[in-house]
């Protein structure tokens, strides 16, 4: 049997609230939007690069945001000090570039793990809270702010790779 991307629902939220609670709504709703450009495609369909030259493909999305947040929110925010993701002697692309079908599963359950264990290390801290970066310093609030913005650039990039895959523009 060939796997298949499961269908997404996307999160519900009123457009009212704290601060807090609309900036991770906003997040979990971007999020939520990557995961279903995938919906109901094999990990052939993910790894393909649809738009040549690019390397781009749906997979290598899904890779990649696994890798940023876990970069952002358990090593950065959360101080964890993990084993790189991928082979770093593959380079900075090696999410992009090492793609397998046969590990599509595994890779979006590895997202949807991240993300879970990014809304873990998130709920342990202040938005006002500051971190030393190796440029300066960042709000957690800026990390959030950069995470959304990460998504809705990538979530660009999914919406072509998807229509020239099966055409699909409805959402």
């Amino acid at each position: 049997m060939t796997w298949t991307a499961p269908e997404v629902s996307l999160p519900q939220f009123e457009p009212v609230g704290d601060e807090r609670t609309l900036l991770e709504a906003r997040l979990a709703w971007r999020r939520a939007v990557l995961l279903d450009k995938c919906a109901g495609l094999t990990g052939e369909q993910l790894a393909e690069r649809s738009v040549p030259p690019s390397n781009l493909s749906l997979l290598g999305l899904v890779r990649h945001m696994a890798k940023v947040e876990r970069g952002w929110f358990r090593e950065f925010i959360g101080g964890e000090e993990l084993e790189p993701m991928y082979d770093p002697a593959l380079g900075p692309d090696a999410d992009f570039e090492d793609l397998d079908p046969a590990r599509a599963q595994a890779d979006y359950a590895r997202l949807v793990e991240e993300c879970r264990l990014a809304e873990a290390a998130l709920a342990t801290i202040s938005l006002d809270e500051v971190l030393a970066t190796g440029s300066g310093q960042m709000s957690v609030r800026a990390v959030v702010g950069h995470m959304i913005s990460e998504y809705a650039q990538h979530i660009g990039h999914a919406d072509l790779l998807r229509e020239c895959i099966d055409g699909r523009t409805d959402r």
